[in-house]
């Protein structure tokens, strides 16, 4: 038996574009159409994309336009998004070890369990170290103790 034609009308087209701009998964999306996923991908692919892109271009411009009246966290998050060449720093934190405690961290294991001969070697980063940029200055990394 031969399945009928998936017709596709006009305001299917609306309420794929409203309900992908709503964020709504597209397996929800096609049991609402009546159709399958994949159907729905290859009839409504334009709709789809139309419907996220416009969405985020909607709710973009509120936070513009927040940010311009002046609400900090607004601005914060823009700049972190969208600003050009700004971006947060890892800091690296120390822990500070008293003697013969060995550091266990997910990125170094330890190979020896010595006591530390002095008071500096007992502080050791507790995240990665951040690697050295072109033009960066060690001593405000805070790595300069390290000799690196």
């Amino acid at each position: 038996m031969v399945r009928p034609a998936f017709v596709v009308t006009d305001g299917m087209r609306e309420k794929v574009q409203y309900l992908a701009g709503l964020g709504v998964p597209q397996d929800d999306i096609a049991k609402i159409v009546g159709c399958a996923p994949k159907t729905l991908r290859k009839r409504f692919r334009e709709e789809l994309d139309r419907g996220v892109a416009e969405a985020n271009a909607m709710v973009a411009g509120y936070l513009f336009n927040s940010a311009k009246q002046g609400n900090v966290s607004a601005q914060i998050f823009w700049l972190k998004q969208e600003g050009v060449g700004r971006r947060e720093r890892r800091r690296t934190q120390f822990q500070r070890l008293t003697p013969g405690q060995v550091h266990r961290s997910s990125w170094s294991s330890p190979t020896t369990t010595e006591i530390p001969s002095s008071p500096r070697s007992c502080v050791t980063p507790r995240v990665n170290i951040l690697p050295r940029t072109k033009g960066g200055n060690l001593v405000d990394s805070g790595l300069d103790w390290m000799g690196i």
